[in-house]
């Protein structure tokens, strides 16, 4: 194995092959070349790839290293697994999840299902969703499995009082309920794979003996499921490598443990560490203001960023008056990159919460500025694309009554919401799924929806059939053109439905494309891949759009060019971070992450007020900017003042003005000043020049110029008002402004 590509720290990670490892990989630091060799060099030395386990956090990170493996030692890489943990998880339950009382045919349900599940729920309780929204019951029960906690354990835990007690009756309710409809949330197929290994020891034990060598990436994001199932897997062999940053350690919010990173020594005292510090994605500056941010925590490793790429330019910070100036600075910089030469795709804008996006958003469609959101509603979350898989996953789980529910009456074929209310309770009367009572109907149902409901299941049963005997790829056409889901949309002439229709066409697509990359694949097959990807895999690449994302949503990703909106205290770090420890140092991990992203320039802005939820604040700058050393940034809000200040008429108090330090806008008598090298005093009065007259700019059609509030805007059109000229200006943040020419503190920009 030729190793010579790799920094010397690089190589000894790829070739330290026994015993645990824990690498400590800095942001940019190539920690994935350093894992690939590492998997390769294993191979090299005689290890079966069969026995190499490499768990990661989305399916696109598996499949690069998977692709990089391969280029390295051939197509015998194919036979390691590689892949997110919960996709391992699921193999390992397809296998054998019978023996903890599912079936192999198990469906993964998603948010929109489990959602829907617990609004069932609650409506068979009688609890009110105000008094316990579905957002909380789901993070309660979530929190509580990342714990390996059963609904009776999470309650011996909770203050034991009446809402405890609700949330317990939900949570027990939603496990019974999951297991009839033979469904596992993404939660579960953790906390189930940990239970086959508990009641199983056999199976457990036959895992150890494949696994003899797992590699698990950032690690800094695994929660207590995940710590105790590569403990478990791998505690005869101690061949535990684990790669991560407790520097970039940002999801504690859903259930990620900094200790099981910063714990590694103590969990292994023979542990062989090794830092990997050389940066190759971003600039000196931008890394040594990651360090000085970095370095105020507490709770972490001691390591430093560096590189070989040069200083770079400095870090430009921006003070806006409020977050629609800093919208407005914030497109016209890109407008700027974009008119010298950078691409758009090379550009993202980061903030701290999506709140934040709105005036971002229409600040860059009224510039102009294409741009797409990152995380918003995703493919698979369409209505039409979940109507097919809905019909997919009854197909191939019959005892799904969630996705049965949906599609019954999807196209409409008059089964109203009273029939299958009468179906499904007489479904629970006779402790069947809901598929069933499609044949053995209750009496109370009249001829009319009876035949409906017939005719729906010969649908599904022809589905079933032409399923056994179809290919995948041919069988998603049978299932189009029976069903009727394109159809509805022909006949409807518009926009929307011409994208559903087109929404549909894609998913077809993809099915050909699975199929393609994967001969023989079965229905489950391509279901249990849709319902692992993740919000990462599915970005697309496109170079022809700014990307808008919050900084949780950054991670893993870099640009050239790199905006970090808000950075204000209040806001970054949020209000509630602030007053604890813990996630105060949360929260100065996501500012490095968010400026480790920034490969050539960073630019950082605050605003003096911000209007968030209909509330306007008015706070300092964050901490975090102050963290950053002056001599690291340069202060484009004085850059911006001085260009005001050139446009401005010369008087004396201008030519001979001498630095003062007020707290007012306005000096009147009486007001309190300093001049450096002069002592505190008083004004004793006001000085005027009456009779100096301003200078009206000549502005013309077609004209950028610069204003001191509304900051940067295009003129659209000038007239005569007396003696004075009146020009309307359409400014990137604050839309169209009619200005007096000789009032308005204006100054027009070169080209």
């Amino acid at each position: 194995m030729n190793l010579t590509m790799l920094n010397p720290q690089q190589r000894l990670a790829a070739e330290t092959l026994e015993g645990p490892v824990l690498i400590l990989a800095g942001a940019g630091s190539g920690k994935t070349r350093a894992l690939t060799y590492r998997a390769a060099n294993l191979i090299d030395h005689g290890v079966k790839p069969w026995h190499i386990l490499c768990l990661t956090f989305t399916n696109k990170a598996a499949g690069e290293m998977k692709r990089r493996i391969t280029a390295l030692v051939g197509e015998e890489a194919e036979d390691a697994w590689i892949s997110t943990f919960h996709s391992s998880c699921a193999r390992i339950l397809r296998r054998d999840i019978e023996k903890i009382g599912y079936s192999r045919s198990f469906a993964i349900y998603d948010d929109d299902d489990t959602n829907s599940v617990l609004k069932g729920i609650l409506r068979q309780l009688d609890i009110d969703e105000k008094y316990l929204p579905i957002k909380e019951m789901k993070a309660r029960i979530s929190a509580a499995k990342n714990k390996l906690l059963t609904a009776d354990e999470w309650f011996m835990q909770s203050e034991k009082d009446y809402r405890s007690q609700t949330i317990h009756d939900v949570f027990s309710q939603y496990e019974q309920r999951m297991k009839t409809l033979n469904a596992l949330d993404f939660d579960d197929l953790l906390m189930k794979t940990l239970e086959l290994f508990a009641d199983h020891p056999p199976v457990l034990e036959s895992y150890r003996d494949r696994f003899q060598y797992v590699m698990v990436d950032e690690y800094q994001d695994t929660n207590y499921a995940q710590y105790s199932l590569v403990n478990l897997l791998t505690s005869r062999s101690r061949n535990l490598c684990v790669v991560g940053d407790d520097d970039q350690s940002i999801y504690g919010w859903r259930g990620a443990d900094i200790r099981n990173i910063l714990d590694f020594e103590k969990d292994y005292p023979d542990a062989t560490v090794i830092k990997l510090e050389q940066n190759y994605r971003s600039t000196a500056n931008i890394l040594d203001a990651a360090n000085q941010v970095i370095a105020h925590n507490e709770e972490r490793k001691d390591k430093s960023l560096w590189t070989e790429q040069g200083e770079g330019e400095p870090i430009s910070v921006f003070c806006a008056e409020d977050e629609r100036a800093e919208a407005g600075w914030i497109a016209g910089k890109i407008r700027h990159l974009n008119t010298n030469g950078g691409q758009l795709g090379q550009v993202a804008v980061l903030y701290r919460s999506n709140a934040q996006s709105r005036v971002i958003e229409e600040t860059l469609m009224r510039s102009g500025i294409p741009y797409r959101v990152f995380g918003g509603m995703k493919f698979y979350e369409r209505r039409e694309v979940r109507d097919v898989i809905a019909y997919m996953r009854v197909i191939a789980n019959p005892a799904d009554d969630i996705s049965l529910t949906r599609i019954i009456n999807v196209p409409k074929r008059a089964i109203g919401d009273s029939t299958v209310q009468e179906l499904a309770r007489h479904a629970a009367e006779q402790q069947m799924p809901l598929f069933s009572a499609l044949t053995d109907m209750p009496e109370s149902l009249s001829s009319r929806p009876r035949k409906c409901v017939s005719d729906f299941f010969n649908l599904m049963s022809e589905l079933l059939l032409a399923q056994a005997t179809e290919p995948l790829d041919t069988w998603i056409d049978t299932l189009i053109e029976k069903t009727g889901l394109r159809r509805q949309y022909e006949h409807e002439d518009t926009d929307d439905a011409r994208n559903r229709i087109e929404n549909i066409d894609e998913l077809v697509g993809a099915v050909h494309e699975f199929v393609q990359k994967n001969p023989g694949a079965s229905l489950g097959d391509y279901l249990e891949n849709i319902a692992l990807v993740t919000d990462l895999d599915s970005r697309e690449d496109n170079g022809g759009y700014v990307t808008l994302m919050t900084m949780h949503s950054a991670k893993g990703l870099e640009f050239p060019y790199v905006f970090i909106a808000g950075m204000e205290e209040g806001v970054f770090p949020s209000g509630r971070s602030a007053s604890t420890p813990e996630r105060l140092e949360e929260e100065r991990r996501l500012c490095y992450v968010a400026i480790t992203r920034a490969m050539r320039k960073l630019y950082l802005s605050h605003a003096r007020r911000r209007t968030i939820y209909n509330t306007p604040n008015y706070n300092p700058p964050s901490r975090f900017l102050e963290e950053i050393p002056k001599r690291l940034t340069k202060d484009e809000s004085i850059a911006q003042l001085d260009s005001m200040e050139r446009g401005r008429p010369k008087t004396a108090a201008h030519t001979n003005r001498v630095p003062i330090v007020r707290a007012s806008a306005v000096i009147r008598p009486g007001d309190p000043l300093s001049i450096p090298g002069v002592q505190k005093g008083f004004v004793l009065s006001e000085s005027r020049n009456l009779n100096a007259k301003p200078k009206v700019p000549s502005l013309h059609e077609g004209d950028r110029v610069m204003h001191r509030k509304f900051g940067e805007g295009i003129v659209l059109s000038t007239r005569a008002n007396g003696s004075d000229t009146m020009a309307r200006i359409r400014f990137i943040a604050y839309g169209d402004k009619e200005l007096s020419l000789s009032l308005a503190p204006l100054v027009k920009l070169e080209e």
